[in-house]
């Protein structure tokens, strides 16, 4: 079965082990035994099976996004297997200008990420980002953190509600950490969900409920790399156990769809 990873991160190599190593304390978690460069990624992606891989950056800083998103264009020109999504940032000058320059650099989104860069999903800055992006590119917004006010699902919710032609990929089943709330807000709306970082968090039984309430159609394969390892993370998937039409959507059907990519 094809399986398309729809959420990993990589970073240039002469950083890549202090970023790893700081999204691991960000999230009060042990050090990964893993470092997120493109070689590791590869390397663990073909062991478990997986031809193809998003890769999703974070901008701390406004002035470090331009950078950033060159850098992931580099990484999707040299290796076929990858797909890039661009980051955007609330305080950049003029987001509507780097959003040209994701087109034209062949990216597929664009990845928020507001607790690491500390605004809100709702914050009135991003109103004319998500207006531009409405029928263009999607937007994948880190969704739920109970430390943090920035994330949560009903700020999701708001802008579902404010922007409906935004294509919307609600990570971590839409509320990290906080599922069953994020179930309660987007149950009912249409956007999309990855999975990754969550089924370690509940149990087989409690997953499938998600897989069955959100339904297959909506749902995208992620591991999160490199906080957790590709293989792992496609096993523990694989063994919910799920129809397999339903695994085929969550793999790489509904991925091939939001990335406008050939079947």
């Amino acid at each position: 079965m094809r399986v398309i990873d729809f959420h990993t991160h990589v970073y240039p190599p002469k950083i890549a082990e202090k970023a790893t190593a700081s999204t691991c304390a960000f999230y009060d978690l042990m050090k990964s035994t893993l470092v997120g460069t493109t070689d590791v990624l590869l390397q663990r992606g073909r062991q478990a099976g997986i031809s193809e891989f998003v890769l999703l950056p974070v901008a701390t800083k406004a002035e470090q996004v331009h950078h950033i998103n060159a850098f992931i264009a580099q990484e999707i020109g040299l290796h076929r297997e990858f797909y890039g999504f661009g980051t955007l940032h609330a305080a950049m000058e003029n987001p509507l200008t780097e959003i040209e320059y994701i087109r034209s650099a062949g990216l597929k989104g664009v990845k928020l990420h507001p607790d690491i860069q500390r605004f809100p999903i709702d914050d009135e800055r991003l109103f004319p980002v998500y207006d531009r992006l409405q029928g263009e590119l999607p937007v994948l917004i880190h969704c739920g953190d109970p430390r943090y006010p920035y994330s949560r699902p009903e700020r999701l919710r708001r802008i579902i509600d404010e922007f409906p032609h935004l294509q919307i990929v609600a990570a971590h089943l839409g509320g990290w950490s906080m599922f069953d709330t994020a179930y309660e807000y987007l149950k009912d709306t249409d956007c999309y969900f990855d999975i990754s970082s969550s089924g370690m968090f509940m149990t087989q039984e409690k997953m499938k409920s998600f897989v069955s309430g959100y339904g297959a159609d909506r749902l995208l394969f992620g591991s999160d790399f490199p906080l957790w390892d590709p293989q792992s993370e496609l096993e523990s998937f694989l063994r919910l156990g799920l129809r397999e039409v339903d695994q085929e959507k969550i793999a790489f059907r509904n991925a091939l769809h939001i990335l406008k990519a050939d079947g």
